[in-house]
């Protein structure tokens, strides 16, 4: 097992970057948002009002081909990134590399916005209607379909498959096992247990139950989760102004190290800042397109517009209210036992002691937040494996991969921290390489898409 470790350690070294090598994946996924961007001239700023009304159902039509509504798509896709990269994530990336990283996961943020809209559109146009009437769709059909690069397409769906069972299933699992084994000593075996009976149960039912249970859970426990953390910075107003300073300026310039803060220089918080935005908008990984593709529609761009608001409402918006809760609180340079916070007890602190009228029961909040996003990011990646090992198999495939899925769950509940994070890290960064590469060659056919949609007139259905 220690052999494994070293090995994975090593590679996910040369897919991200050490400190003092150079960072390939981090020059790759912000080049490549860059370039959408400005090809697309801006169009996550410019079309934010139509992505709006089309979220709020405006242009459904239940006679479109597809399984779900546009805000179940929605609500599928941000259940899987809403979560423990929000909670967990945030608090890894300033552990590791200080305030400045919550600055790197904005740029992730802000360039994963055209990234979304690029993966989700292509992902709609190519995707397949399968013989029972649902969809499957994701970056390894327009690989095949549009480039015809089959062997591309096989290289993203592996990964993806193996990312499933990593970023999608095995840290989540392990969050919760270690919540509720720090909070109410609840053995990590048993939380593991109960976890996959749990998610078992719901992906059974397929995608149209996933797209149900996630289109209730999602908006529910975001709910809960924001409001605990803008109280506990409206309790520390006076604390937020020092707050943003410190982000920016070690953003470019960190300082030694100080509790919990393991990192010093700039390439080390830039590397932290833009893996843990990944790991929460999953913007350019290739994993949202897969959802949205199931969507009632007959206008890919439509949908890849409604995919545009997955990271401003995850990581605009939900990680910065998570990292100005540690930093104003200053979880992020407590101990406890000569060891420093990381991953969610970090934030738990932060709550405990953020919102101390509630008797310093405040970490149970995200407890709860934990327990709700790592079970619907679960259920929803459940349903990206599905598609992915489909795609490579055939349909007989499907049911034993839940079964690995499901006993996948109880192995991350009872790993250990950087082992788990350390996996996903490597996964996540195999499976998003294929798609960057891919989502530059289609560029072209995505902006003869926009444009003529965007041309047109469209009349709301409702």
């Amino acid at each position: 097992m220690e052999f494994i470790g070293h090995i994975i350690n090593e590679a996910t070294g040369y897919v991200w970057g050490w400190p003092d090598i150079f960072p390939a994946m981090i020059i790759l996924l912000l080049g490549t948002g860059l370039f959408i961007s400005f090809r697309l001239g801006w169009i996550q700023l410019r079309r934010l009002k139509h992505a709006i009304d089309i979220t709020r159902g405006k242009y459904d039509d239940p006679s479109h081909e597809g399984d779900i509504s546009h805000f179940q798509a929605l609500s599928t896709a941000l259940s899987a990134t809403i979560g423990i990269g929000n909670i967990a994530g945030v608090a890894t990336a300033i552990h590791y590399g200080g305030p400045g990283a919550l600055f790197w996961m904005w740029v992730t943020g802000i360039l994963g916005t055209s990234l979304k809209y690029a993966e989700c559109t292509l992902s709609m146009k190519y995707r397949k209607i399968n013989p029972d009437g649902s969809a499957s769709g994701g970056p390894m059909y327009y690989m095949e379909k549009a480039l015809g690069w089959k062997w591309l397409g096989i290289v993203f769906a592996s990964a993806a498959s193996l990312c499933a069972l990593a970023t999608g299933n095995a840290i989540q699992a392990f969050t919760v096992a270690d919540q509720l084994n720090s909070d109410l000593a609840v053995p990590v075996w048993i939380t593991g247990l109960v976890i996959a009976t749990v998610v078992g149960m719901v992906i059974i039912g397929g995608v149209k139950r996933i797209g149900r249970v996630t289109a209730f859970l999602t908006p529910f426990m975001t709910v809960v989760y924001v409001c605990g953390a803008v109280t506990i910075l409206l309790l520390n107003m006076d604390r937020i102004p020092q707050a943003f300073s410190d982000i920016f300026s070690m953003a470019f310039t960190p300082s030694g190290a100080v509790g919990g803060f393991a990192g010093s220089t700039f390439m080390y918080t830039l590397i932290w800042g833009i893996k843990r935005g990944l790991f929460s908008n999953e913007a350019g990984q290739g994993s949202a397109p897969i959802a949205h593709a199931a969507a009632k529609t007959d206008e890919p761009v439509r949908e890849g517009t409604v995919a545009m608001m997955g990271p401003y409402i995850d990581t605009l918006t939900i990680c910065t209210l998570t990292g100005l809760a540690i930093i104003v609180t200053g979880a992020w340079t407590v101990t406890v036992n000569g060891e420093a916070l990381n991953g969610s007890p970090m934030t738990a602190y932060a709550f405990q002691h953020g919102l101390t009228f509630l008797g310093g029961y405040g970490n149970y909040i995200v407890t709860a937040a934990v327990l709700l996003f790592a079970t619907s990011t679960m259920i929803s990646w459940s349903y990206y494996g599905d598609r992915s090992i489909q795609y490579l198999f055939g349909d007989w495939i499907i049911t034993p991969y839940r079964l690995l899925f499901c006993t996948m769950i109880f192995v991350g509940a009872v790993l250990k921290l950087e082992e788990v994070w350390t996996f996903g890290d490597l996964a996540l960064g195999i499976m998003a390489i294929p798609n960057l590469i891919a989502l530059i060659a289609l560029s072209g056919v995505l902006v003869k898409m926009t444009n003529k949609y965007y041309s047109q007139k469209h009349t709301p259905l409702r």
